[in-house]
């Protein structure tokens, strides 16, 4: 499969999910837009979109940060989803997947970071794609927002911060706000850019420490998102042969 990423902030980096892409040897396309790299102008051949998350929120306008384009990042995710392919958003990617479908994104009632339970909803126990996560998993995160909900999206998974951290917008969109892919890597890199936050931590519920975020072993749950990327891979390519 030809999967690209799409990939706001080079801290923001796409973690597990690359690592999965790596290891099954698919073809690997970038648009590293604060690299100043373009936004596919061509997705024929382009089977799965990953849509990074960022410090941005998908009202953020090109004044404010010149190399986002959230108007043409909800284009291209539309076109995406409108041609039947795999899409996955990630934090602020899960956000712009709800603006592209006209749902507003909303601020989350808890701001979290660091790595904390959630807990499947009956539709996400019953979601074949999801039975490997059980009825609770601790998962990465790192947000303030969380995306919005179409008449159609089912929420898979909630935590008590936040109501929304899995979002099934059909049988190949999915909006994870919670953040499966970090590995020490890519939580070092965010502890370097979120000083300020993180020096609050003592005033909110479900802020970790960096002390803490770097003790946190992330491999269970990268495990449990290999296991939903592979079958998600599987009922994509399934689905072209019929």
């Amino acid at each position: 499969m030809h999967i690209h990423f799409i990939i706001h902030e080079a801290f923001e980096a796409p973690g597990a999910y690359e690592q999965w892409a790596r290891m099954h040897h698919h073809t690997i396309t970038y648009s590293r837009v604060y690299l100043g790299e373009p936004l596919p102008n061509c997705i024929d051949d382009i089977d799965f979109l990953i849509v990074m998350g960022g410090p941005q929120s998908p009202s953020t306008t090109k004044q404010e940060c010149a190399h986002f384009d959230s108007i043409a990042e909800q284009a291209v995710i539309l076109s995406m989803i409108n041609a039947g392919k795999i899409v996955i958003g990630v934090c602020l990617g899960a956000q712009l997947i709800g603006e592209a479908l006209g749902a507003s994104h909303a601020q989350s009632p808890e701001k979290e970071i660091g790595k904390f339970p959630i807990t499947l909803t009956q539709l996400g126990k019953t979601n074949p794609l999801f039975t490997d996560f059980g009825n609770t998993l601790e998962v990465g995160h790192w947000h303030n927002d969380m995306p919005g909900l179409t008449k159609d999206a089912q929420i898979i998974a909630y935590s008590t911060g936040c109501p929304r951290q899995i979002i099934a917008y059909n049988k190949f969109v999915y909006g994870f706000q919670c953040h499966m892919e970090f590995t020490p890597e890519v939580v070092e890199l965010l502890i370097v850019h979120s000083q300020k936050e993180l020096n609050q931590a003592a005033n909110y519920r479900f802020v970790d420490t960096p002390e803490t975020l770097r003790s946190h072993d992330y491999t269970a749950m990268n495990q449990k998102l290999f296991t939903f990327l592979d079958k998600l891979s599987q009922h994509y390519q399934s689905s072209l042969k019929k």
